[in-house]
């Protein structure tokens, strides 16, 4: 019996390991789209529930009828580098226009458990009508009908949204499509993870939203951010408040990041991280979520072997940009560790009249322009290069994947 019991015991600890690190990949998770995911998380709701929320201070709601679980991340930071992408090839990022369009959609779909395409872009014409700072939302415009697919397709994608009968990408070639929907108005409102209510973050009476956001951003992004369980001043009022919210920042940064460099870090932070309490719960952390410790002099990296909390992996071929960032961080991280851009587009140009058969997309006047824009892209949302106006400094994780010169010899000549 002692040898089952330890067996169970066994099986327990590694599925709520791979269900935290399901949820550190995709924070989303719907029994219809993943249902061995979702049966996984629901299984094992306590511990992970527990683990998610001491470490990080993040809460989890798990739905077992509505069939979704929800991790709510909640970080006082903003990150170009994972934006919205749109569901059709290219996986483009989201632009000003879509983010827009989400929003409003997103708040009319509240009002109804049913509708239609047509009615849906009726209600957002009138919505952005009587905004005066939306612009103007014109269904006979492909361009605009094209956004507020995307915008759709999102939250398809989500399970906010269900299509009842059609297609959402009709909508895109005639306003005249017809499209039956199906809301989950409860997910929709579970989609924001702020703690603090947009509409609670008052601006200044009689002055433009339009001009006085943009000045204000990172205030406003941390009143949108700000848990009382930290106190509601802007220092802690306890020891036990403050070390609280130390411990939830230090570990949303390295479950959340590629990596961790030490000066990402506030002082506070790192002390914490390098004293014997951080270092122990580090360690424990880890081990209960199936993750192995990276320390080094420069960082710190939590790594999964298994690949499950992975959404993105670098290096690999998946992508013209991805193979470029490769041999461009070798660039990079040759000599005293920085680069002008300039001199990365002269290096990405050689390698498009070397390779004539290869990255087909980055062929033409600005291929090179636009080949190292997006493989520094990547560089940056993996945390291996810093962008400081024309100059691209290496990071000291960047050496951890450095090729050697030759390494351009293995660039496949196809497309």
């Amino acid at each position: 019996m002692s040898n089952l019991a330890n067996q169970l015991v066994i099986a327990e600890r590694e599925e709520v390991a791979r269900a935290i690190r399901l949820l550190l990949a995709t924070p989303l998770i719907g029994a219809g789209a993943a249902p061995e995911a979702f049966d996984l998380v629901r299984r094992r709701r306590e511990p992970v529930e527990k683990w998610f929320d001491y470490y990080c201070g993040w809460s989890l709601i798990v739905e077992p009828r509505l069939g979704y679980a929800r991790l709510a991340k909640v970080r006082v930071a903003t990150d170009p580098t994972r934006p919205a992408r749109r569901h059709r090839t290219g996986r483009a990022p989201f632009d000003r226009r879509r983010y827009t369009l989400l929003c409003v959609v997103a708040a009319e779909l509240l009002a109804v458990p049913v509708t239609t395409v047509g009615l849906l872009a009726d209600r957002v014409v009138q919505a952005s009508a009587v905004d005066p700072v939306l612009p103007p939302f014109d269904t006979s415009s492909r361009a605009e009908r094209m956004a507020f697919v995307d915008a759709l397709r999102l939250l398809e994608s989500v399970g906010a949204v269900d299509v009842v009968d059609g297609a959402t990408e009709s909508f895109v070639d005639s306003a005249d499509a017809k499209v039956l929907y199906r809301v989950d108005a409860t997910l929709l409102m579970r989609l924001l993870a702020a703690p603090v209510g947009a509409s609670q973050v008052a601006v200044t009476p009689g002055r433009s939203h339009t001009d006085e956001v943009p000045l204000r951003f990172t205030e406003l992004l941390t009143r949108l951010s700000r848990e009382r369980r930290y106190g509601d001043a802007d220092e802690p009022v306890s020891e036990v408040q403050r070390n609280l919210r130390l411990r939830h920042s230090v570990f949303r940064k390295l479950v959340d990041d590629p990596v961790v460099h030490r000066d990402d870090l506030t002082p506070s932070e790192l002390a914490y991280l390098e004293s014997p309490t951080g270092g122990q719960l580090l360690r424990r952390a880890a081990d209960q979520a199936g993750l192995l410790v990276e320390e080094r002099a420069e960082g710190v990296m939590l790594i999964d072997p298994d690949g499950v909390a992975t959404d993105s992996r670098f290096p690999d071929d998946s992508g013209n940009a991805k193979v470029a960032a490769l041999l461009l961080l070798d660039v990079i991280t040759a000599g005293e560790g920085q680069v002008a851009v300039e001199q990365l587009r002269t290096e990405a140009d050689a390698l498009l009249g070397r390779f004539p058969r290869w990255a087909k997309g980055y062929r033409g006047e600005d291929g090179a322009t636009r080949l190292v824009a997006d493989a520094l892209d990547v560089l940056r949302a993996f945390g291996l290069v810093r962008l400081d106006g024309g100059v691209v400094r290496a990071r000291p994780a960047a050496t951890r994947y450095a090729v050697t010169r030759t390494g351009a010899d293995d660039v496949e000549d196809e497309s």
